[in-house]
């Protein structure tokens, strides 16, 4: 099956590509302008549709100060937001352009927030940070707390229901599918989540739990319930999951393809 290639990153493209959609579209215009077009840079872009339409109600709060002052002490997160553009249109194939996820992917939305939330917590700001998480719980349906660790160029498709916990660590270019939880198992402190390394997929409704790795290039089943390891480049699925032997495929991360006959060594 042919992927998408879509190439690097580039904001004035994005911004060209706004201007035409404002031109065919006239009811969008002012949308458009107000979160993209009037913007010089990506980051004061980003900045405007976190704050303004993402979190709506600011209870007296400015979001958007925090959010670009984030963005520009912290020049990793913009960096990571391009990087999980580019990963959504190469492995969505419902998504045409960058500002598709930009403008209207909640599990985009989700996962730039939980950046800048991340941000916050680790700069001692962890009420604002935990504000945002809320705020994010509650109008997406996705909880990623602000201590968790995540890498670039991830995809999370529709993402209602996803659950990270505060001690997971997930590596880059890992894909999730809707309802995927990253938990513990009890009262236990320090670290207790999973660690998901680089190159994974993880099916819709899938559950990891516990402080235990999924190893590189893996894939876990949708609606299944993984209490062990997983190794590397392996498949594991089921209630509980058990390991159904290695994969062909380097990074199943990229092809989003989940009928297991065509990975199976």
């Amino acid at each position: 099956m042919k992927q998408k290639r879509v190439g690097a990153f580039s904001w004035e493209a994005l911004r060209k590509e706004a201007i035409r959609v404002a031109e065919k579209e006239p009811l969008l215009k002012n949308l458009l302008e107000q979160l993209v077009i009037k913007h010089d840079t990506f980051e004061q872009a980003l900045t405007a549709i976190l704050a303004n339409r993402c979190l709506f109600a600011h209870e007296g709060i400015n979001l958007h100060q925090a959010i670009a002052s984030a963005l520009d002490k912290s020049k990793s997160i913009a960096a990571s937001a391009a990087d999980d553009l580019v990963a959504i249109v190469e492995k969505d194939p419902a998504t045409g352009t960058f500002l598709d996820p930009l403008l209207f992917y909640k599990g985009y939305h989700s996962l730039e927030l939980y950046r800048i939330a991340h941000w916050l917590w680790l700069d001692g700001q962890r009420y604002l940070a935990c504000y945002i998480q809320s705020r994010v719980s509650q109008l997406y349906g996705v909880d990623i707390h602000p201590a968790a660790q995540i890498g670039r160029g991830i995809f999370i498709d529709h993402a209602t229901g996803l659950v990270v916990g505060e001690t997971a660590i997930v590596e880059d270019n890992v894909s999730f599918l809707h309802g995927v939880t990253l938990g513990g198992t009890g009262k236990e402190t320090g670290r207790r989540h999973p660690t998901i390394k680089k190159n994974c997929l993880l099916g819709a409704n899938a559950t990891v739990l516990g402080n235990i790795v999924v190893g590189e290039g893996s894939i876990i089943g949708a609606g299944s319930v993984v209490l062990h390891a997983v190794p590397p480049h392996s498949l594991a699925a089921g209630v509980p999951a058990a390991n159904k032997g290695k994969i062909k495929i380097a990074e199943p991360a990229n092809s989003m393809n989940q009928i297991f006959d065509d990975y199976m060594i």
